[in-house]
């Protein structure tokens, strides 16, 4: 469990509490709060990969659970989700960002919000530096009208926030009022 200081913003931990942690400073990232259960690495790794690899059901729930647990529901009206890339979403039976959503806008009693999608093909995250993964998102997402609403936007795993930021960007483009962004996990730093 991710416990202890965080940052205001990106929910990182930190010694004590600050509004901006080292990796926000410098970085305008688009929603207002991130947010996660867990962090990213021994059972909550192999959770994830069960998840998403192998599609084991049971861990959707566990997932909900521990973020219902751990995470306080965000000031929000709708809620939304990332959605998966096509090309690897093709070997997947479900998307854990769109099963974690609607798992908690029953337990959170949110509307679902605005369709994201993805504007083009964009190459993996993994093994990007922070200015490379900027990049590659950028531009990479578009919204349907969130008039005046404020949006939870659920992903599985919190990296840089970058993916978050490009999606937030389009809900906020959008007509969104703010973004909060909820996963189930975070990669430590």
């Amino acid at each position: 469990m991710l416990s202890g200081p965080r940052c205001r913003l990106c929910g990182a931990p930190t010694r004590w509490p600050v509004d901006r942690c080292r990796e926000c400073s410098g970085r305008r990232p688009a929603f207002a709060s991130a947010r996660s259960a867990v962090a990213y690495d021994g059972p909550a790794r192999a959770l994830v990969a069960a998840w998403k690899e192998r599609g084991v059901r049971r861990a959707a729930t566990l997932a909900a659970e521990l973020v219902v647990a751990h995470v306080e529901r965000p000031q929000a009206d709708v809620i939304a989700y990332i959605p998966p890339d096509p090309a690897r979403q093709l070997g997947r039976a479900t998307h854990p960002a769109q099963t974690l959503a609607a798992t908690l806008a029953a337990r959170w009693h949110l509307a679902p919000g605005p369709t994201l999608r993805r504007t083009r093909r964009a190459g993996r995250q993994a093994g990007l530096v922070l200015a490379d993964r900027r990049r590659n998102v950028r531009g990479l997402f578009a919204a349907e009208p969130a008039s005046g609403r404020a949006v939870v936007l659920v992903d599985d795993v919190y990296t840089t926030g970058s993916t978050a930021s490009a999606a937030a960007e389009a809900l906020l483009a959008a007509g969104a009022v703010e973004v909060h962004v909820v996963t189930l996990a975070r990669t430590p730093r």
